[in-house]
C-alpha cells in the first residue's frame, strides 16, 4: 500500500534542512531512511537532498510505500459511530458510555467495531477510554498515520481534556495537580489504587462550578494514560466521581459523570493544530 501526503512548509517557520523538517513532522526515522534511499520526498516537485533546505511556502510531497501495520482487524458491527469531526486521516467519534474501546477475542460490538462500520475498512487504534467513560476517542483511518500520533501522545503534543461531576466539593482547591503513582489494587483486580510502587501518574484539575449538594464540576488534564487514571486520583483526594461504581462509595446506580471533551493535536503530516470539542448537548453530566 502506498500512502501520499502534501503539506506547505508554514510561512512563519524558518527554512530548515529536509531531514529537520521530517523530524519535525515527528515521521519515524526507519521511514526518512526510506524517504532518503528511494527519493520519496520532494519540494516543489523536485528532490532535494536531505542537508538543502526548505523554505517557508514551499510545497512538501511524500510517499511512503514501507509501512507495515501488526494491528489485528476489527470486523464491523452494523452499527454507526457517532462522528464528530474526520478528514482524509483522522476520525473522531462520541464513545458511548457502556461501550468497549476494541474488540477481545470474538467481540464485535465495541467503538471500532463501530467505525469499521462507517469506515468500510478497518480502524487503527491510537488511545483508549474506559468502558465506563463517554466522549471524544480518536481513530486513525489508516496505519501511516499511527506512529506519529503515538508520539504525539508521548511527547504531551496529544492533549486531552475531561469533565468530570465529583462529590465532596468542599475538599477541592480552585486548581491543583494530582501526583500519586498508581497500581493494582491486590483485593479486587478490577480496580487500580494510589500507591508509592506504582507508575507514576499526574492528572491536573481545575474547579469550574460547585452546587448546592457539595458536588462539583471539574475540568481535568491528562499527563500520564495510567488505567482509571482520573477515577483513582479523584477519589484518592476524596472526591470520587458520581456514579462510579469502584471507587465512590456512594455509588447509586447512575452512569459514571466522566466525559472525554476535548482533544488537541498536530494534524499528521501537517503543521496545523487541530482542536475538537465534544458539542455541549453531548456532554452526559
Amino acid at each position: 500500500m502506498v500512502y501520499n501526503f502534501t503539506l506547505f512548509y508554514p510561512k512563519n517557520l524558518d527554512p530548515l534542512p529536509v531531514s529537520e523538517v521530517l523530524r519535525k513532522l515527528l515521521i519515524p526515522r526507519k521511514w526518512r531512511h526510506y524517504l532518503r534511499i528511494e527519493q520519496n520526498v520532494t519540494v516543489n516537485g523536485k528532490y532535494r537532498y536531505f542537508n538543502e533546505k526548505i523554505f517557508p511556502g514551499d510545497q512538501i510531497d511524500i510517499k511512503l510505500d514501507q509501512v507495515d501495520s501488526t494491528q489485528q482487524v476489527y470486523p464491523a458491527s452494523g452499527k454507526m459511530p457517532d462522528v464528530i469531526y474526520e478528514d482524509n486521516n483522522l476520525l473522531i467519534i462520541n464513545k458511548k458510555k457502556g461501550q468497549k474501546t476494541h474488540p477481545n477475542l470474538n467481540e464485535t460490538d465495541t467503538a471500532l467495531n463501530d467505525c469499521a462500520t462507517y469506515l468500510g475498512t478497518t480502524p487503527y487504534i491510537v488511545h483508549r477510554l474506559d468502558m465506563l467513560t463517554g466522549g471524544l476517542l480518536l481513530v486513525a483511518k489508516n496505519p501511516a498515520v499511527v506512529p506519529i500520533l503515538n508520539r504525539e501522545l508521548t511527547t504531551k503534543i496529544f492533549h486531552r481534556d475531561y469533565l468530570a461531576k465529583v462529590i465532596q466539593a468542599d475538599k477541592l482547591k480552585e486548581k491543583s495537580t494530582i501526583d500519586f503513582p498508581i497500581g493494582k489494587n491486590p483485593t479486587d483486580q478490577r480496580k487500580r489504587m494510589a500507591r508509592s510502587d506504582g507508575l507514576r501518574a499526574v492528572t491536573h484539575y481545575e474547579l469550574l462550578k460547585k452546587y448546592d449538594s457539595n458536588t462539583a464540576l471539574v475540568k481535568l488534564t491528562l499527563e500520564t494514560g495510567r488505567t482509571h487514571q482520573i477515577r483513582v486520583h479523584l477519589s484518592a483526594i476524596g472526591c470520587p466521581i458520581v456514579g462510579d461504581p469502584l471507587y465512590n462509595p456512594d455509588f447509586a446506580g447512575e452512569n459514571l459523570a466522566l466525559d472525554a471533551y476535548e482533544i488537541s493535536l498536530i494534524k499528521p503530516f501537517s503543521f496545523e493544530k487541530l482542536q475538537v470539542k465534544l458539542p455541549a448537548e453531548k456532554i452526559e453530566l
